[in-house]
Protein backbone atom coordinates (compact mmCIF):
# COMPACT_ATOMS: atom_id res chain seq x y z
CA UNK A 1 0.00 0.00 0.00
CA UNK A 2 1.46 3.64 -0.81
CA UNK A 3 1.35 5.82 1.40
CA UNK A 4 0.46 9.87 1.15
CA UNK A 5 3.88 10.61 1.77
CA UNK A 6 5.39 8.31 -0.86
CA UNK A 7 3.09 9.74 -3.95
CA UNK A 8 3.84 13.09 -3.10
CA UNK A 9 7.57 12.33 -2.74
CA UNK A 10 7.15 10.37 -6.37
CA UNK A 11 5.06 13.20 -8.04
CA UNK A 12 8.23 15.49 -6.80
CA UNK A 13 10.41 12.71 -8.83
CA UNK A 14 8.18 12.87 -12.20
CA UNK A 15 7.73 16.23 -12.18
CA UNK A 16 9.09 17.76 -15.45
CA UNK A 17 12.16 19.25 -14.99
CA UNK A 18 10.77 23.11 -15.74
CA UNK A 19 8.43 23.01 -13.30
CA UNK A 20 7.23 21.91 -10.04
CA UNK A 21 9.64 18.64 -9.70
CA UNK A 22 13.45 20.97 -9.55
CA UNK A 23 11.78 23.61 -7.62
CA UNK A 24 10.40 21.82 -5.03
CA UNK A 25 13.15 19.16 -4.56
CA UNK A 26 15.84 21.98 -4.09
CA UNK A 27 13.84 23.96 -2.05
CA UNK A 28 13.65 20.43 0.23
CA UNK A 29 16.87 20.28 0.16
CA UNK A 30 18.91 23.49 0.03
CA UNK A 31 15.82 25.89 1.32
CA UNK A 32 15.58 29.36 -0.08
CA UNK A 33 18.75 30.17 -2.57
CA UNK A 34 20.45 33.26 -1.37
CA UNK A 35 22.28 35.27 -2.99
CA UNK A 36 25.14 37.58 -1.41
CA UNK A 37 25.73 39.70 -4.46
CA UNK A 38 28.63 42.20 -4.60
CA UNK A 39 28.53 43.42 -0.67
CA UNK A 40 29.46 39.40 -0.49
CA UNK A 41 32.83 39.99 -1.23
CA UNK A 42 33.47 43.39 -0.26
CA UNK A 43 32.44 42.68 3.07
CA UNK A 44 35.09 39.68 3.26
CA UNK A 45 37.27 41.69 1.32
CA UNK A 46 37.14 44.80 3.92
CA UNK A 47 37.92 42.33 7.21
CA UNK A 48 40.98 40.48 5.33
CA UNK A 49 42.34 44.33 4.99
CA UNK A 50 41.82 45.14 8.50
CA UNK A 51 43.56 41.86 9.39
CA UNK A 52 46.51 42.49 7.05
CA UNK A 53 47.00 45.77 8.75
CA UNK A 54 47.33 44.12 12.13
CA UNK A 55 49.11 41.03 11.30
CA UNK A 56 51.23 42.83 8.86
CA UNK A 57 52.50 46.22 10.58
CA UNK A 58 55.82 45.90 12.29
CA UNK A 59 56.15 42.58 11.14
CA UNK A 60 59.58 42.14 11.72
CA UNK A 61 59.95 43.36 15.50
CA UNK A 62 61.04 41.43 17.42
CA UNK A 63 64.47 41.33 15.63
CA UNK A 64 64.56 37.61 17.51
CA UNK A 65 63.63 34.17 17.05
CA UNK A 66 61.07 34.34 19.99
CA UNK A 67 59.27 30.80 21.13
CA UNK A 68 59.37 27.83 18.66
CA UNK A 69 60.73 29.93 16.26
CA UNK A 70 63.95 29.08 16.90
CA UNK A 71 63.37 25.01 15.33
CA UNK A 72 60.99 25.82 12.79
CA UNK A 73 62.92 29.01 11.07
CA UNK A 74 66.17 27.39 10.91
CA UNK A 75 64.75 24.15 9.84
CA UNK A 76 63.18 26.05 7.01
CA UNK A 77 66.58 27.64 6.36
CA UNK A 78 67.88 24.49 6.12
CA UNK A 79 65.31 22.66 4.11
CA UNK A 80 66.28 25.60 1.44
CA UNK A 81 69.71 24.67 1.45
CA UNK A 82 69.68 21.17 1.67
CA UNK A 83 65.85 20.06 1.04
CA UNK A 84 65.65 18.28 4.25
CA UNK A 85 66.46 19.55 7.95
CA UNK A 86 70.00 20.12 9.38
CA UNK A 87 71.55 20.27 13.05
CA UNK A 88 72.98 23.08 14.42
CA UNK A 89 75.66 24.01 16.94
CA UNK A 90 75.42 24.89 20.31
CA UNK A 91 73.72 28.94 20.45
CA UNK A 92 73.32 29.23 16.73
CA UNK A 93 70.57 31.79 17.09
CA UNK A 94 72.98 35.19 17.57
CA UNK A 95 74.64 34.37 14.39
CA UNK A 96 71.44 33.49 12.46
CA UNK A 97 69.35 36.92 13.32
CA UNK A 98 73.18 38.48 12.57
CA UNK A 99 72.92 36.98 8.99
CA UNK A 100 75.25 34.42 9.35
CA UNK A 101 73.57 30.89 9.90
CA UNK A 102 76.52 27.67 10.16
CA UNK A 103 74.15 24.98 10.04
CA UNK A 104 76.17 21.48 10.47
CA UNK A 105 75.97 19.06 7.67
CA UNK A 106 74.21 16.41 9.05
CA UNK A 107 70.88 15.37 9.11
CA UNK A 108 68.18 16.63 11.83
CA UNK A 109 65.44 14.14 13.22
CA UNK A 110 62.19 16.77 13.20
CA UNK A 111 59.29 15.20 14.35
CA UNK A 112 56.37 18.00 12.13
CA UNK A 113 55.89 17.15 8.57
CA UNK A 114 57.72 19.43 5.98
CA UNK A 115 55.10 21.65 4.08
CA UNK A 116 54.71 24.41 7.46
CA UNK A 117 58.74 24.52 6.53
CA UNK A 118 58.36 25.11 3.64
CA UNK A 119 55.97 28.04 3.67
CA UNK A 120 58.10 29.78 5.92
CA UNK A 121 61.10 28.91 3.74
CA UNK A 122 58.75 30.88 0.72
CA UNK A 123 59.10 33.85 3.03
CA UNK A 124 62.41 33.69 3.82
CA UNK A 125 63.03 33.24 -0.11
CA UNK A 126 61.29 36.67 -0.90
CA UNK A 127 62.31 39.14 1.64
CA UNK A 128 65.62 37.07 2.82
CA UNK A 129 66.96 35.05 5.88
CA UNK A 130 68.34 37.66 8.02
CA UNK A 131 64.95 39.27 9.49
CA UNK A 132 61.37 38.55 10.92
CA UNK A 133 59.81 40.26 8.17
CA UNK A 134 61.26 37.33 5.73
CA UNK A 135 60.55 34.47 8.47
CA UNK A 136 57.34 35.55 9.29
CA UNK A 137 55.91 36.63 5.97
CA UNK A 138 53.84 33.66 5.30
CA UNK A 139 52.81 33.39 8.78
CA UNK A 140 51.23 36.87 8.28
CA UNK A 141 49.78 36.06 4.59
CA UNK A 142 47.82 32.89 5.69
CA UNK A 143 46.85 34.72 8.70
CA UNK A 144 45.45 37.28 6.92
CA UNK A 145 43.65 34.58 4.02
CA UNK A 146 42.33 32.78 6.89
CA UNK A 147 40.17 35.95 8.10
CA UNK A 148 38.83 36.26 4.58
CA UNK A 149 37.71 32.67 4.48
CA UNK A 150 36.04 33.11 7.77
CA UNK A 151 33.80 35.15 6.84
CA UNK A 152 32.97 33.71 3.32
CA UNK A 153 32.56 29.98 5.56
CA UNK A 154 30.12 32.27 7.78
CA UNK A 155 28.24 34.05 4.91
CA UNK A 156 27.41 30.51 3.39
CA UNK A 157 26.54 29.07 6.52
CA UNK A 158 24.12 31.12 7.54
CA UNK A 159 23.42 32.63 4.38
CA UNK A 160 24.11 36.21 5.75
CA UNK A 161 26.58 38.89 4.77
CA UNK A 162 26.03 40.59 7.77
CA UNK A 163 27.35 37.81 9.96
CA UNK A 164 29.87 36.76 7.51
CA UNK A 165 31.22 40.49 8.01
CA UNK A 166 30.77 39.94 11.97
CA UNK A 167 32.84 36.76 11.77
CA UNK A 168 35.65 38.48 9.62
CA UNK A 169 35.45 41.17 12.20
CA UNK A 170 36.20 39.17 15.29
CA UNK A 171 38.97 36.83 13.05
CA UNK A 172 40.52 39.54 12.44
CA UNK A 173 40.87 41.38 15.79
CA UNK A 174 41.09 38.21 17.59
CA UNK A 175 44.54 38.31 19.72
CA UNK A 176 44.77 34.70 19.06
CA UNK A 177 45.20 35.03 15.65
CA UNK A 178 47.27 38.05 15.37
CA UNK A 179 49.82 36.83 17.46
CA UNK A 180 50.24 33.26 15.61
CA UNK A 181 50.11 35.25 12.46
CA UNK A 182 52.66 37.09 12.85
CA UNK A 183 54.84 34.38 14.71
CA UNK A 184 57.13 31.76 12.33
CA UNK A 185 55.47 28.81 14.39
CA UNK A 186 53.19 26.11 12.00
CA UNK A 187 49.89 26.51 13.67
CA UNK A 188 48.96 29.23 11.12
CA UNK A 189 49.02 27.25 8.44
CA UNK A 190 47.34 24.08 9.92
CA UNK A 191 44.12 26.42 10.96
CA UNK A 192 44.09 27.91 7.43
CA UNK A 193 44.17 24.76 5.63
CA UNK A 194 41.41 23.21 7.87
CA UNK A 195 38.98 26.02 7.51
CA UNK A 196 40.11 25.74 3.92
CA UNK A 197 38.65 22.21 3.30
CA UNK A 198 35.41 22.84 5.58
CA UNK A 199 34.51 25.54 3.19
CA UNK A 200 35.19 23.30 0.52
CA UNK A 201 32.94 20.87 2.07
CA UNK A 202 30.25 23.28 2.86
CA UNK A 203 30.34 24.20 -1.27
CA UNK A 204 29.79 20.65 -1.88
CA UNK A 205 26.85 19.62 0.24
CA UNK A 206 24.90 22.37 -1.98
CA UNK A 207 26.37 21.10 -4.81
CA UNK A 208 26.10 18.09 -4.49
CA UNK A 209 22.17 18.08 -3.01
CA UNK A 210 21.33 20.26 -6.36
CA UNK A 211 23.33 17.86 -8.27
CA UNK A 212 20.70 14.96 -6.46
CA UNK A 213 17.58 17.14 -6.94
CA UNK A 214 18.35 17.80 -10.81
CA UNK A 215 18.89 13.65 -11.13
CA UNK A 216 15.81 13.05 -9.54
CA UNK A 217 13.56 15.91 -10.98
CA UNK A 218 14.49 14.80 -14.82
CA UNK A 219 14.11 11.02 -14.46
CA UNK A 220 12.73 9.26 -17.63
CA UNK A 221 12.36 6.07 -19.26
CA UNK A 222 16.33 5.50 -18.44
CA UNK A 223 16.20 6.11 -14.97
CA UNK A 224 12.96 4.77 -14.20
CA UNK A 225 11.33 7.31 -10.78
CA UNK A 226 10.88 3.87 -8.82
CA UNK A 227 14.37 2.30 -9.01
CA UNK A 228 15.90 6.02 -8.36
CA UNK A 229 13.46 5.83 -5.19
CA UNK A 230 14.92 3.04 -4.09
CA UNK A 231 18.73 3.89 -3.49
CA UNK A 232 19.24 7.17 -5.04
CA UNK A 233 21.75 8.11 -8.00
CA UNK A 234 25.30 7.77 -7.70
CA UNK A 235 27.08 10.61 -7.32
CA UNK A 236 30.59 9.85 -8.31
CA UNK A 237 32.47 13.71 -9.23
CA UNK A 238 32.61 15.93 -6.38
CA UNK A 239 34.99 18.64 -7.73
CA UNK A 240 34.76 20.54 -4.52
CA UNK A 241 35.26 17.09 -2.26
CA UNK A 242 38.54 16.80 -4.11
CA UNK A 243 39.50 20.56 -3.22
CA UNK A 244 38.80 19.21 0.22
CA UNK A 245 40.92 16.31 -0.06
CA UNK A 246 43.79 18.25 -1.08
CA UNK A 247 43.65 20.86 1.33
CA UNK A 248 43.46 17.93 4.22
CA UNK A 249 46.48 16.71 2.67
CA UNK A 250 47.98 19.59 3.39
CA UNK A 251 46.90 20.29 6.35
CA UNK A 252 48.50 16.86 7.37
CA UNK A 253 51.50 18.03 5.91
CA UNK A 254 52.00 20.79 8.73
CA UNK A 255 51.13 18.57 11.43
CA UNK A 256 49.46 15.24 12.53
CA UNK A 257 47.00 16.43 14.67
CA UNK A 258 44.83 16.80 11.08
CA UNK A 259 44.41 13.51 11.04
CA UNK A 260 40.94 14.35 13.62
CA UNK A 261 39.98 16.86 11.26
CA UNK A 262 40.19 14.60 8.18
CA UNK A 263 38.35 11.69 9.71
CA UNK A 264 35.79 14.28 11.14
CA UNK A 265 34.96 16.16 7.90
CA UNK A 266 34.95 12.72 6.46
CA UNK A 267 31.97 11.45 8.03
CA UNK A 268 30.06 14.75 8.60
CA UNK A 269 30.29 15.06 4.56
CA UNK A 270 28.65 11.69 4.40
CA UNK A 271 26.08 12.35 7.02
CA UNK A 272 25.03 15.57 5.56
CA UNK A 273 24.69 12.91 2.26
CA UNK A 274 22.67 10.30 4.30
CA UNK A 275 20.05 13.40 5.28
CA UNK A 276 19.57 14.50 1.79
CA UNK A 277 18.50 11.57 0.58
CA UNK A 278 16.49 10.79 3.17
CA UNK A 279 14.88 14.00 2.83
CA UNK A 280 13.40 13.29 -0.51
CA UNK A 281 12.56 10.26 -0.17
CA UNK A 282 14.95 7.61 -0.70
CA UNK A 283 13.23 4.45 0.43
CA UNK A 284 16.95 2.81 1.05
CA UNK A 285 19.01 6.21 2.07
CA UNK A 286 21.09 4.15 4.68
CA UNK A 287 22.46 1.87 2.38
CA UNK A 288 21.96 4.05 -0.79
CA UNK A 289 24.11 6.74 0.70
CA UNK A 290 26.75 4.89 2.38
CA UNK A 291 27.20 3.20 -0.75
CA UNK A 292 26.62 5.40 -3.38
CA UNK A 293 27.88 8.68 -1.24
CA UNK A 294 30.27 7.11 1.57
CA UNK A 295 32.60 5.09 -1.45
CA UNK A 296 32.82 8.00 -3.52
CA UNK A 297 33.53 10.51 -0.38
CA UNK A 298 36.35 7.92 0.31
CA UNK A 299 38.20 7.48 -2.82
CA UNK A 300 38.30 11.16 -3.50
CA UNK A 301 39.64 12.71 0.09
CA UNK A 302 41.18 10.10 1.35
CA UNK A 303 43.62 8.76 -1.42
CA UNK A 304 43.86 12.54 -2.14
CA UNK A 305 44.84 13.47 1.31
CA UNK A 306 47.22 10.66 1.62
CA UNK A 307 48.74 11.50 -1.92
CA UNK A 308 49.16 15.11 -1.12
CA UNK A 309 50.88 14.50 2.56
CA UNK A 310 52.81 12.52 0.65
CA UNK A 311 53.79 14.99 -1.64
CA UNK A 312 55.19 17.37 0.80
CA UNK A 313 58.16 15.16 1.59
CA UNK A 314 59.33 15.26 -1.97
CA UNK A 315 62.35 16.96 -0.50
CA UNK A 316 63.56 14.11 1.74
CA UNK A 317 62.36 11.44 -0.28
CA UNK A 318 64.51 12.72 -3.55
CA UNK A 319 67.48 13.34 -1.05
CA UNK A 320 69.81 10.80 0.02
CA UNK A 321 70.90 12.40 2.95
CA UNK A 322 68.20 13.27 5.38
CA UNK A 323 67.48 11.98 8.72
CA UNK A 324 66.19 7.93 8.34
CA UNK A 325 66.60 8.47 4.55
CA UNK A 326 69.17 5.01 3.78
CA UNK A 327 67.14 3.26 7.06
CA UNK A 328 65.74 0.74 4.49
CA UNK A 329 69.06 0.43 2.33
CA UNK A 330 70.76 -0.52 5.96
CA UNK A 331 67.93 -2.65 7.08
CA UNK A 332 67.16 -5.43 4.50
CA UNK A 333 63.97 -7.04 5.77
CA UNK A 334 62.81 -10.62 4.65
CA UNK A 335 59.15 -9.78 5.73
CA UNK A 336 59.00 -6.20 4.10
CA UNK A 337 61.60 -6.88 1.21
CA UNK A 338 59.29 -6.30 -1.99
CA UNK A 339 58.32 -3.13 -0.19
CA UNK A 340 61.35 -0.23 -2.20
CA UNK A 341 63.77 1.10 0.64
CA UNK A 342 63.05 4.41 0.23
CA UNK A 343 59.44 3.85 1.36
CA UNK A 344 60.49 1.53 4.09
CA UNK A 345 62.93 4.41 5.59
CA UNK A 346 59.50 6.46 5.25
CA UNK A 347 57.92 4.36 7.64
CA UNK A 348 60.66 3.85 9.90
CA UNK A 349 60.88 8.05 10.41
CA UNK A 350 56.68 7.93 10.84
CA UNK A 351 57.33 5.24 13.79
CA UNK A 352 59.80 7.11 15.02
CA UNK A 353 57.80 10.40 15.01
CA UNK A 354 54.93 8.60 16.70
CA UNK A 355 57.28 7.33 19.21
CA UNK A 356 58.84 11.01 20.31
CA UNK A 357 54.87 12.56 20.29
CA UNK A 358 53.74 9.98 22.74
CA UNK A 359 56.70 10.32 25.34
CA UNK A 360 56.67 13.44 24.97
CA UNK A 361 56.22 14.83 28.54
CA UNK A 362 59.22 17.08 29.65
CA UNK A 363 57.82 20.17 32.12
CA UNK A 364 57.84 23.30 30.23
CA UNK A 365 56.49 26.96 32.46
CA UNK A 366 53.71 27.58 29.79
CA UNK A 367 52.21 24.28 29.62
CA UNK A 368 48.77 23.97 30.20
CA UNK A 369 45.91 21.26 30.37
CA UNK A 370 42.64 20.81 27.83
CA UNK A 371 40.73 21.29 30.57
CA UNK A 372 42.03 25.32 30.95
CA UNK A 373 41.95 25.83 26.78
CA UNK A 374 38.22 27.05 26.52
CA UNK A 375 39.08 29.50 29.42
CA UNK A 376 41.93 30.90 27.87
CA UNK A 377 43.57 29.75 31.67
CA UNK A 378 47.02 30.10 30.29
CA UNK A 379 48.19 31.47 27.37
CA UNK A 380 51.90 30.97 26.24
CA UNK A 381 54.48 34.22 26.99
CA UNK A 382 55.97 33.60 23.17
CA UNK A 383 59.08 36.55 24.50
CA UNK A 384 59.48 39.13 26.74
CA UNK A 385 62.43 41.76 27.93
CA UNK A 386 62.68 44.27 30.36
CA UNK A 387 64.13 47.78 29.55
CA UNK A 388 65.52 50.37 32.20
CA UNK A 389 64.76 53.84 31.51
CA UNK A 390 66.49 55.30 28.59
CA UNK A 391 67.68 51.87 27.22
CA UNK A 392 66.25 51.13 23.61
CA UNK A 393 63.45 53.94 23.58
CA UNK A 394 62.35 53.32 27.32
CA UNK A 395 61.51 56.76 28.50
CA UNK A 396 60.25 55.12 32.37
CA UNK A 397 61.72 53.70 35.29
CA UNK A 398 60.48 50.37 34.25
CA UNK A 399 59.53 49.38 30.22
CA UNK A 400 58.34 46.07 28.86
CA UNK A 401 58.40 44.78 26.09
CA UNK A 402 55.96 41.35 25.93
CA UNK A 403 54.19 39.07 23.28
CA UNK A 404 51.31 36.92 25.15
CA UNK A 405 49.31 34.13 22.82
CA UNK A 406 46.23 35.21 24.52
CA UNK A 407 42.60 35.64 22.55
CA UNK A 408 40.62 38.91 23.28
CA UNK A 409 39.45 37.55 26.46
CA UNK A 410 35.20 38.70 25.99
CA UNK A 411 35.12 37.15 22.50
CA UNK A 412 36.46 34.07 23.70
CA UNK A 413 34.63 33.34 26.85
CA UNK A 414 31.50 34.74 25.29
CA UNK A 415 32.21 31.69 22.58
CA UNK A 416 32.79 28.92 24.90
CA UNK A 417 29.62 30.04 26.59
CA UNK A 418 27.56 29.98 23.34
CA UNK A 419 28.56 25.98 23.13
CA UNK A 420 26.03 25.65 25.35
CA UNK A 421 23.66 26.97 22.85
CA UNK A 422 24.97 25.88 19.83
CA UNK A 423 24.72 22.10 21.00
CA UNK A 424 21.25 22.98 22.35
CA UNK A 425 20.19 24.00 18.72
CA UNK A 426 22.02 20.67 17.77
CA UNK A 427 20.37 18.20 19.93
CA UNK A 428 17.14 20.09 19.51
CA UNK A 429 15.80 21.60 16.29
CA UNK A 430 18.56 18.95 14.90
CA UNK A 431 20.14 22.47 13.24
CA UNK A 432 22.98 21.24 10.62
CA UNK A 433 25.10 24.03 10.79
CA UNK A 434 25.33 23.54 14.61
CA UNK A 435 26.47 20.05 14.27
CA UNK A 436 29.07 21.07 11.87
CA UNK A 437 30.14 23.94 13.94
CA UNK A 438 30.91 21.43 16.70
CA UNK A 439 31.91 19.00 14.28
CA UNK A 440 35.26 20.75 14.03
CA UNK A 441 35.63 21.73 17.57
CA UNK A 442 35.55 18.11 18.76
CA UNK A 443 37.90 17.30 15.81
CA UNK A 444 40.58 19.83 17.37
CA UNK A 445 40.33 19.34 21.25
CA UNK A 446 39.24 16.00 22.24
CA UNK A 447 41.53 14.12 20.69
CA UNK A 448 44.05 15.60 23.34
CA UNK A 449 42.54 14.08 26.11
CA UNK A 450 43.13 11.11 25.09
CA UNK A 451 47.34 12.01 26.09
CA UNK A 452 46.89 13.36 30.01
CA UNK A 453 50.90 13.22 29.76
CA UNK A 454 51.89 14.49 27.18
CA UNK A 455 53.63 18.50 27.47
CA UNK A 456 50.84 20.42 25.52
CA UNK A 457 50.36 24.71 25.52
CA UNK A 458 47.12 26.50 24.76
CA UNK A 459 48.72 27.68 21.71
CA UNK A 460 46.99 24.14 19.95
CA UNK A 461 43.67 25.81 20.33
CA UNK A 462 44.36 27.61 16.87
CA UNK A 463 43.18 24.97 14.24
CA UNK A 464 39.33 25.07 16.08
CA UNK A 465 39.68 28.78 16.77
CA UNK A 466 37.69 30.14 13.69
CA UNK A 467 34.41 27.65 15.03
CA UNK A 468 34.47 29.50 17.69
CA UNK A 469 34.08 32.33 16.07
CA UNK A 470 31.40 30.15 13.90
CA UNK A 471 29.74 29.18 17.07
CA UNK A 472 29.66 32.90 18.06
CA UNK A 473 28.25 34.03 15.31
CA UNK A 474 25.51 31.11 15.19
CA UNK A 475 24.38 32.59 18.34
CA UNK A 476 24.66 36.45 17.59
CA UNK A 477 22.60 35.25 14.26
CA UNK A 478 19.59 33.87 16.68
CA UNK A 479 19.71 37.48 18.42
CA UNK A 480 19.37 39.00 15.06
CA UNK A 481 16.13 41.07 14.47
CA UNK A 482 13.25 39.22 12.00
CA UNK A 483 11.25 42.06 9.96
CA UNK A 484 8.37 40.62 11.76
CA UNK A 485 9.53 42.25 15.12
CA UNK A 486 8.64 45.42 16.30
CA UNK A 487 10.93 48.32 15.51
CA UNK A 488 11.42 48.89 19.60
CA UNK A 489 12.71 45.04 19.68
CA UNK A 490 14.70 45.56 16.18
CA UNK A 491 16.46 48.34 17.90
CA UNK A 492 17.26 46.66 20.87
CA UNK A 493 18.92 43.58 19.47
CA UNK A 494 20.80 46.18 16.86
CA UNK A 495 22.45 47.71 19.95
CA UNK A 496 22.80 44.48 21.84
CA UNK A 497 24.89 43.34 19.53
CA UNK A 498 26.56 46.70 18.34
CA UNK A 499 27.72 47.16 22.27
CA UNK A 500 28.99 43.94 22.20
CA UNK A 501 31.03 44.28 18.85
CA UNK A 502 31.93 47.77 20.20
CA UNK A 503 33.28 46.59 23.45
CA UNK A 504 35.38 43.17 21.82
CA UNK A 505 37.16 46.03 19.64
CA UNK A 506 38.01 48.23 22.28
CA UNK A 507 39.37 44.73 24.11
CA UNK A 508 41.57 44.38 21.30
CA UNK A 509 42.61 47.66 21.07
CA UNK A 510 43.91 47.78 24.91
CA UNK A 511 45.66 44.62 24.43
CA UNK A 512 47.29 44.66 20.99
CA UNK A 513 50.40 46.15 22.53
CA UNK A 514 50.88 42.60 24.07
CA UNK A 515 50.24 40.91 21.11
CA UNK A 516 52.70 42.84 18.74
CA UNK A 517 55.38 43.23 21.41
CA UNK A 518 54.93 46.86 22.08
CA UNK A 519 57.17 48.95 24.62
CA UNK A 520 54.99 49.66 27.35
CA UNK A 521 55.55 50.24 31.54
CA UNK A 522 55.58 47.44 33.38
CA UNK A 523 52.35 48.80 35.16
CA UNK A 524 50.40 49.19 31.57
CA UNK A 525 51.60 45.27 31.09
CA UNK A 526 50.78 44.17 34.95
CA UNK A 527 47.47 45.98 34.01
CA UNK A 528 46.93 43.34 31.06
CA UNK A 529 47.57 40.15 33.40
CA UNK A 530 44.19 39.80 34.32
CA UNK A 531 44.38 36.26 35.88
CA UNK A 532 47.69 34.84 37.65
CA UNK A 533 47.97 32.14 35.43
CA UNK A 534 48.75 34.99 32.43
CA UNK A 535 51.76 36.37 33.75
Amino acid sequence: MTTASTQTRRRWVLAPADAFGLTVLRDRLLGPVYRAGMLGWIVPLAMMLLGAVLRFSNLAHPHLLIFDETYYVKDAYTMMQAGYELEWGDDPNESFIAGQPAPSTAASFVVHPPLGKWLIAGGMWLFGTDNGLGWRFSSALFGTLAVLLCALVAQRLFSSVVLGGIAGLLAAVDGHQIVTSRTGLLDIFLMFFILAAFYALLIDRSHGREKLASILATADGSRPADRLLAYGPWLWWRPWRLVAGIMLGCAAGVKWSALSFIAVFGLMTVLWDLSARRGVGIRHWMLGGLLRDGIPAFLLIIPTAALVYVATWSGWIFSSGGRYRQWGAQNPSETWGWVPDVWRSFGEYHRAAYAFHQGLSSPHSWESSPWSWLFAGRPVLFFYESRSNGEYGCTTADCVQAITDLPNPIMWWAATLSLLLVLFYWIGARDWRAGAILSALAAGFLPWFAYPDRTMFFFYTLPFAPFMVLSLCYVIGRFLPSADQSLWQRRRAFWGIGIFLALVVALSAFFLPVWTGDMITYTSWRNHIWMPSWG
